[in-house]
């Protein structure tokens, strides 16, 4: 019964977010967002809107290390896996200042993170720092979005291309009220589909005597990082890389700052000793990969999908054994 649980709860939680997400891209556009802005904030964050209801769902019921392994193991699993696997398919590059710019926001929004965890537990406090800098990033993002359109052409073109594909960007934008009705009704459906998957990854962890933190780092985090993988893999089929690292940067970035800080205000976070000794050095290692990509442009081949792809399965196994 707790996997009928589990697997409903993710199930709702895709469908919902994908309304939710239709809801929110009809409303930016109504208000004269850029897709560049859409694609690379509402798009992202909504994609992440699962990890941010599941971590506060995690909080209210008193396991807020499911929070915390949720995501962690989302940015791990992001980065390692919604990049990888996509690349042993259709390799990739990316030519984006805009991505460069922030990867290193996430690049410091992560040990930033890291120095906090080691600090811990985080408390309403260092809640309030992250959600500042979520709201700072914002305001930042809606700033470029309205810089000169010679300058973000390309990237609105490409943002454009993919995400009309995703169905994302409708030829038209419902009228607000309708957009608003979406955004709610998919609002509510992650609420209950959170639910669901918490209760049944409690379930889960008494029943075979693991952590919540460890069903956080694995069964959760690698469902509710399903909607970027569908939006990578579109992406890398196409060949814009912009687009399938963007959207992990942006989501790893809101993994962050609005998961965690959200999260802080509801309940303190404890660190586990085995975030310290593991999980927090591997998504740290895993963002650090990125550099070459994104710094120096390297090409993300076949093999270096592969690699990445198989970094995550050997991460998956030590948690197993651990």
């Amino acid at each position: 019964m707790a996997y009928f649980t589990v697997i409903a709860g993710l199930i709702l939680l895709v469908f919902a977010g994908d309304i939710m997400i239709r809801g929110a891209v009809s409303i930016a556009e109504n208000l004269g967002l850029s897709k560049l802005v859409i694609g690379l904030t509402v798009i992202a964050f909504g994609t992440s809107a699962p990890e941010l209801v599941v971590g506060l769902q995690a909080a209210y019921e008193g396991v807020p290390t499911m929070s915390l392994g949720n995501a962690v193991g989302s940015n791990i699993a992001n980065i390692l896996l919604v990049i990888g696997l996509p690349a042993v398919f259709y390799p990739f590059d990316c030519d984006s200042s805009e991505i460069r710019r922030n990867y290193f926001i996430m690049l410091g929004g992560t040990a930033l993170f890291i120095m906090l965890c080691w600090l811990g537990p985080i408390t309403y406090i260092e809640g309030i720092l992250l959600l500042i800098l979520l709201g700072a990033f914002l305001v930042n993002s809606y700033k470029v979005g309205r810089l000169d359109e010679n300058q973000l052409s390309q990237d609105r073109r490409v943002s454009e291309e993919v995400y009309e594909d995703l169905d994302e960007f409708p030829e038209n934008p419902m009228p607000t009220l309708r957009s608003g009705i979406y955004l709610f009704v998919g609002l509510g459906g992650l609420i209950y589909g959170a639910k669901l998957l918490v209760e049944g990854g409690v379930a889960i962890a008494r029943t075979y005597n693991v952590s919540e933190a460890i069903i956080g780092l694995t069964i959760i985090a690698i469902g509710t990082s399903l909607p970027e993988l569908v939006t990578s893999i579109i992406a890398a089929r196409k060949d814009h890389g912009d687009v399938a690292l963007g959207n992990v940067i942006g989501s790893n970035i809101f993994n962050l700052y609005a998961i965690m800080g959200g999260t802080a205000f509801v309940s303190d976070i404890p660190i586990p000793a085995s975030f310290l000794q593991l999980d927090l050095w591997v998504m740290a290692l895993s963002s650090v990969l990125l550099i070459p990509f994104l710094v120096w442009k390297l090409r993300f081949s076949r093999v270096l999908g592969l690699v990445f792809t198989g970094g995550y399965i050997i991460y998956l196994l030590m948690l197993g054994s651990s």
